[in-house]
Order: C-alpha cells, then structure tokens, then sequence
C-alpha cells in the first residue's frame, strides 16, 4: 500500500500542494525536505570536520577565553 504523501511545513508550499490537488496537477513531486540534496551533502561534509579544524587552530588562550564567554552566557541566561 501507498504511503500518503506528507504535507510541506511552509504556507506558501502547501497551498500551492492545495491547489495543484483541487485541479489534478500534481505533475511536480513534493520533496519532504525541500532541501537541494547536492547542498545538505556539502553542508554536512563542511560541519563535520568544522568543529575539530576550528579546535585545531585555536590556541589555549583564545579556547580558554571562548570557553569563559560561554559560560558567563550560560548563568546570564540562567538568573534572567
């Protein structure tokens, strides 16, 4: 049996999904994501190695001071 297809997130895309069924054009798929696959692949590729290349070139200095920025938010965020 057929899985229904889902209905896209974004206004504008679901009423044109709307309209395309109420006329009996459904000549264009609906893509889940709506996501260029090409682009999610290279997005992934870059954010993977991101994290362990920034750590690389930082010094423990800059690190340390990232690190106090960070937490400082953290208890900002808590008392507000």
């Amino acid at each position: 049996m057929a899985k229904k297809p889902t209905r896209p997130r974004d206004s504008n895309q679901l009423a044109k999904s709307i309209v395309d069924q109420a006329t009996g054009d459904n000549s264009t798929p609906i893509d889940e994501s709506g996501k260029n696959p090409a682009a999610v692949a290279l997005g992934r590729l870059g954010g993977l190695k991101g994290g362990k290349a920034r750590a690389e070139s930082l010094t423990a200095k800059k690190r340390k001071e990232i690190a106090k920025k960070a937490a400082a938010t953290r208890w900002n965020k808590k008392r507000s």
